[in-house]
């Protein structure tokens, strides 16, 4: 199953989904770089993604997320971009060049279960948006651009990473 577009592989999820987590476990296993996407947003801007949201809003906070995701240079690397991601056609486009696109799936209520704060986590969210309105406009987004989809609903982070490694095979 492994893919023949590049050796990289690109995470994607909802918050709570265990991208970073699993991301950096993933790359260990495989020898591989780890970069998080919004961390290098964070280095770019100088600012947490909260505070971009805040101050500068959700579009410019889109901007400058797709422009960093759509610019990513990698080789051998596990990608975790942030789970807004899958709005951007073009840094989607751009994953899938570069990688296989794995999706950790989740169930509604595991996601509302793991997160915390929406806003002191940087999620995007709209005036009025609830989680689950988030979570169900995502999801067709997230099978649209997954090569390979992971059920990592009531898998702790070690059988997720299992079950990651077996559809790598």
């Amino acid at each position: 199953m492994i893919s023949q577009k590049g050796n990289n592989y690109i995470l994607i999820g909802m918050p709570g989904a265990g991208k970073s987590t699993i991301g950096v476990l993933l790359a260990k296993s495989l020898g591989a770089e780890f970069i998080d996407t919004d961390l290098v947003i964070q280095q770019k801007t100088g600012k947490l993604l909260k505070d971009i949201i805040s101050e500068e809003g959700n579009e410019t906070f889109k901007q400058i997320e797709e422009d960093v995701n759509a610019s990513v240079e990698a080789e051998n690397s596990v990608i975790a971009p942030g789970g807004s991601a899958i709005y951007s056609q073009r840094a989607m486009d751009h994953f899938k060049q570069i990688g296989t696109v794995i999706y950790l799936q989740l169930k509604f209520d595991t996601v509302a279960e793991r997160l915390g704060d929406l806003a002191d986590r940087g999620v995007v969210l709209d005036n009025g948006q609830t989680l689950c309105d988030l979570y169900h406009e995502r999801i067709p987004l997230y099978e649209k651009y997954a090569d390979i989809t992971v059920d990592t609903d009531d898998l702790k982070i070690g059988e997720a990473l299992e079950k990651v490694l077996e559809n790598l095979i």
